[in-house]
């Protein structure tokens, strides 16, 4: 027998955070007194490494390894680069918040860390075991730390219920896999892609091609269930309001990236051929998403479950991307449909970001500043995080100058070129409807008065990159084509094949 050790160089960045999770794990159990704080300083200084260790070994090249379960591209290196990122923002801003509540632990750093490994695996896998052991790690890793303040019966709450239909989904999506797998006879993505464009004959005396639908069906549930969009969107009001505020950042953020790269992975990577069918599953769910998400956000008043709302919309938005890429079997549309859903993706995660981020500013401790209402007259307790607030609301509504107008625009350019019209049409109707709410938090911060005229207290450096993320969106609005083109640069040296 023939033993091939497989090169371990591509997949660095994962091994470098699974080790030093371990050794994080380790130190805080022997050093408790001080564990605290090196557990936080620990997990950023990984987060910044596991970064630039990314940088460094980028090279646009596409590398398959370790059984074909990893694959080393220049989409994955972009995610990982920027799920770093998000994370390093998202434990900034909540570190001064989950101290005030008193979950301020290393479980709750090793937590972050352990759900942004399995990101990476689910950014660079190439098989449907790989694909899977991401996910439940980013799943199990989120699930504990929903329920992490464990004084809260509402967190308490909307941990059970996103654990009870997380499972459901993860068994949805691993049937359908099972099913993919007995028509193709491959679990690694190119392989089930080959065999789908070999059109392999019977699978014990039933078409494969009935078998793969329905295998396809369950795949594309388990996926909408991990976006939240609609009829999969149960658990994002009722997670988002019952975590913590810090939590909902982590969960609202980063881990729609890695929800992106596993659409990518699946349908594009593995399930190409079978566009046609999941386009059509696709569209019913991104107009559902865009109609519920958006006539639902008006009617809340609490500012974490309008936003959680708005996220379905924005999710909606998303998959408009996804399914503009063929057409008839043409896939002219593919790159620029693909690259716009990217950009929005990022777009969304920067926006997201930011908007949590001022909610954690204005919270104190006793004290969670999560109804518009706690924004009242915030234009007169701070001038300069109400404008930054404006901003957010702003590009989220699709308003120029801002990244979200050109994340939209990008959506609405690919459907109009893949003679979608009417999806368009309807996508700028339910934008007009998701700028109601969006403005309505704006008038409550200019022309309302205070109710609560606390000062705003927050560390600097929160304040400081909290503007700078802020500025970015506007920024980025100003200079969109650099990002676009990146995008689109990622894409094609990761799928020209």
């Amino acid at each position: 027998m023939n033993f091939v050790v497989p090169d371990f160089a591509p997949a660095v960045t994962e091994l470098f955070v699974a080790g030093m999770s371990l050794v994080i794990l380790l130190l805080t159990v022997f050093m408790r007194e001080s564990a605290r704080n090196i557990g936080y300083v620990l997990t950023q200084l990984t987060l910044i490494v596991a970064a630039l260790l990314t940088i460094f070994t980028m090279d646009g090249q596409v590398r398959v390894t370790l059984s074909d379960m990893y694959v080393d591209d220049l989409m994955g290196d972009v995610l990982k680069i920027l799920i770093c990122f998000s994370v390093i923002t998202a434990l900034i801003y909540g570190r001064g918040y989950a101290a005030d509540r008193g979950f301020d632990r290393p479980e709750y750093h090793l937590l972050a860390l352990f759900s942004t490994l399995g990101m990476m695996v689910m950014v660079t896998a190439n098989h449907f075991l790989s694909l899977y052991i991401g996910l439940e790690m980013l799943s199990l890793s989120l699930y504990g730390l929903v329920a992490f303040d464990r004084d809260s019966a509402r967190s308490t709450e909307a941990a059970m219920k996103y654990f009870i239909l997380g499972a459901l989904a993860s068994g949805l999506l691993l049937y359908g896999m099972s099913m993919v797998y007995g028509a193709t006879g491959n679990l690694s993505l190119s392989g089930v892609a080959q065999a789908i464009y070999n059109q392999a004959a019977v699978y014990d005396g039933v078409s494969s091609k009935t078998v793969l639908m329905f295998g396809l069906v369950f795949i594309v549930a388990g996926l909408a269930f991990k976006l939240g969009v609609v009829p999969f969107h149960m658990w994002v009001p009722d997670v988002y309001h019952g975590a913590p505020t810090s939590v909902t950042l982590m969960i609202g953020t980063a881990p729609k990236l890695a929800a992106f790269a596993m659409a990518m992975r699946l349908l594009v990577g593995g399930l190409f051929d079978l566009a046609e069918h999941w386009q059509t599953m696709l569209m019913l769910m991104a107009v559902g998403s865009l109609v519920l998400g958006n006539i639902a956000a008006i009617a809340q008043t609490n500012l974490k479950r309008m936003l959680a709302y708005s996220g379905i919309s924005h999710m909606g938005f998303l998959l408009l991307g996804l399914l503009s890429g063929v057409v008839e079997g043409d896939r002219f549309n593919a790159l620029n449909a693909y690259t716009s859903s990217m950009f929005y993706a990022i777009a969304y995660v920067v926006m997201s970001l930011a908007s949590f981020g001022i909610i954690i500013l204005l919270s104190r401790s006793g004290f969670e500043a999560e109804n518009i209402d706690d924004l009242k007259g915030l234009n007169k307790r701070s001038s300069w995080f109400a404008a930054m607030m404006m901003i957010i609301m702003f590009s989220m509504a699709g308003i120029p100058f801002f990244i979200g107008f050109f994340a939209k625009l990008s959506v609405l350019q690919s459907l109009v070129a893949a003679d979608m019209v009417w999806l368009a049409v309807l996508a700028v109707m339910m934008s007009l409807v998701g700028a109601f709410y969006y403005l309505r938090v704006v008038k409550v911060m200019y022309f309302d008065e205070p109710v609560d005229t606390a000062p705003i207290h927050a560390a600097s450096d929160i304040r400081v990159l909290l503007s700078a993320n802020c500025l970015a969106i506007a920024f980025l609005g100003l200079l969109p084509q650099q990002l676009i083109d990146l995008c689109q640069l990622a894409l094609v040296a990761s799928f020209q094949g």
